[in-house]
């Protein structure tokens, strides 16, 4: 997706009167739109949530479901957030073999994706975040004395980060993040953040796919068909809601310092989606404590879905192991030196 928004450049390189180009551009950038953020309405209502809606202060209404153990009762809660363009579905699978480990699992559509009223549109971190904690706060009450795990992936997993890195403190009993979206500017080459600066400010409105730029985000191809022609699943992106995204990943990228929950990380070596070095970075930002309070798991043949790839019970596994005693070794082998092995293959590029 930032790769389309590098069209606009691409049109004035190639133009034939550059000076003249340049003109045009700044005069345009000097009466340009500005990113549209949908902010919410105001906290009129109570929130709550029956067995497939989440219920806002404000009135939204965002489509929920969850997975659990039909005869035990749950030994431990998932609170999983989607990440970009994707929606609460994602979860399914996943969510079906956790619960036959005895864990219940809940995901919802966030507002501007999935079935939600406006999809496309951005609604702001501090929306979303707000709403994970109201949701979080919903969940408790409904199994008060479970331990309560949060899960995130990509952007999911950035939002996150950010909401842990608040006042007061998130009363989760840990987090796992898959892929973290922090692919912040700081990590992003000059044009593709010259580009995304030009593009929100003269065209944020207009919506660009993903199409021509051979990015592989898993092996499951069977999946992947599937999300392509799911209604939900969104497939043509505002350029403010990449802007939106990206602030997003720089705010996680930033707060990866003062991020003291305990964590397990996810990460594949074959992401194309999020790029090692910023991954890598993120890492190596991380709070260093006498006992670390994060488990890194890296994957040799993971993608960006790591939770949807072929070998995603390989992850589900390590998550359910991980819930059950965080100390104990992997029978993966996914977290042996891997945080050696992944910058191992950053001193290689």
């Amino acid at each position: 997706m930032m790769r389309a928004v590098n069209l606009t450049l691409l049109v004035l390189l190639k133009h034939e009167n550059s000076r003249r180009v340049f003109m045009v551009t700044f005069l345009m950038i000097l009466t340009a739109c500005t990113p549209f953020i949908r902010a919410p309405g105001q906290s009129i209502y109570t929130p709550q949530l029956n067995e497939k809606e989440f219920f806002t202060s404000d009135g939204e209404i965002l489509a929920m479901q969850s997975w659990g153990p039909k005869v035990v009762a749950p030994k431990a809660i998932i609170i999983a957030l989607h990440g970009f363009n994707d929606y609460s579905n994602f979860f399914k699978i996943p969510g079906a073999f956790l619960a036959n480990q005895a864990i219940l699992s809940y995901a919802y559509d966030q507002r501007g994706f999935g079935k939600s009223k406006h999809p496309g549109a951005w609604s702001g971190t501090r929306t979303m975040v707000d709403d994970l904690k109201t949701f979080i706060h919903l969940i408790k009450q409904r199994h008060s004395g479970t331990p309560l795990y949060l899960l995130g992936e990509s952007m999911g997993g950035a939002l996150i980060m950010v909401a842990a890195t608040e006042s007061p403190k998130l009363d989760v009993d840990g987090v796992i993040l898959s892929a973290p979206a922090v692919w912040g500017r700081l990590t992003m080459p000059w044009y593709q953040r010259l580009a995304l600066w030009i593009g929100v400010r003269i065209m944020p409105s207009v919506a660009m796919t993903g199409e021509g730029l051979n990015i592989k985000p898993s092996d499951n191809i069977k999946m992947l068909l599937a999300l392509n022609h799911d209604p939900f699943v969104i497939k043509k992106t505002r350029i403010d809601a990449i802007y939106g995204l990206v602030n997003l990943m720089d705010t996680a990228l930033d707060r990866a310092v003062s991020f003291s929950e305990s964590t397990l990380i996810l990460y594949g070596e074959k992401d194309e989606i999020i790029p090692l070095k910023p991954t890598h970075l993120m890492l190596a930002r991380l709070p260093q404590t006498e006992k670390k309070q994060y488990r890194l798991a890296f994957y040799k043949n993971g993608y960006h879905m790591l939770l949807r790839d072929l070998n995603a019970k390989t992850a589900w596994r390590d998550i359910v192991s991980w819930i059950k005693d965080n100390d104990l070794p992997f029978v993966s082998g996914a977290d042996i030196n891997a945080y050696e092995r992944l910058s191992g293959l950053i001193n290689k590029k």
